[in-house]
């Protein structure tokens, strides 16, 4: 029996055998085999006689909680049943609440890039607008003042015309008067007039 018990700790694993493991308060509530122990050192090298037997913990599988006050126990079981109904619900609430903020925050955010998308568009088509009347206006000042230039340069023409007109008669009455002169054997008096000064 001692053997079966030894293969049966020898059998477990590391892990079985470190969440065995527990603090003497721990390990008394549990329950465990124990066997004996004698007064000799178990370093001894006599074997000892198999009268005298070590205490070995053979753990032995931890029942399932069968509900032992009854009622009591179903009680405290549906307590906390509903407190776990209770935190989930919060915690579902809370979830659906912190996704409605960001929902919120987002279809907020949405309208303002639009409201200004919207605004800039307007400015631009404004400012379109006015630069399309400067354009206008600045063709129509242009326009004006080609024409204010040709007027000049037609009134500059028409001075030069009288001009030429004028100095062709002045040139003619000159010829005329110096024939006239030449034919008559007379001098001019004006001309003369500067010399006798």
């Amino acid at each position: 029996m001692v053997e079966e018990e030894q293969k049966k700790v020898d059998e477990q694993t590391p892990e079985d055998q470190k969440t065995e493991e527990h603090t003497p308060e721990d390990s008394a509530p549990e329950d465990k085999s124990l066997v004996p122990v004698s007064d000799h050192k178990l370093s001894d090298t006599k074997p000892s006689p198999p009268d005298e037997k070590a205490i070995v913990p053979v753990a032995t599988p931890a029942p399932e909680k069968k509900p032992s006050g009854g009622s009591i126990d179903r009680d405290a079981e549906l307590v906390r049943v509903e407190q776990e109904k209770k935190l989930a619900l919060v915690k579902a609430w809370e979830e659906n609440e912190k996704t409605k903020a960001e929902n919120k925050a987002c279809k907020k955010l949405s309208a303002i890039e639009s409201w200004e998308n919207t605004k800039k568009a307007e400015i631009e088509a404004e400012l379109r607008k006015i630069e399309e009347k400067l354009e206008k206006k600045k063709a129509e000042y242009a326009e004006k003042m080609k024409n204010k230039v040709a007027e000049i340069h037609k009134a500059a023409e028409e001075k030069r015309a009288m001009i030429e007109a004028q100095k062709g008669e002045e040139i003619l009455k000159a010829e005329e008067y110096a024939a006239k002169y030449r034919a008559t054997g007379g001098t001019p008096k004006k001309a003369f007039a500067c010399f006798s000064c």
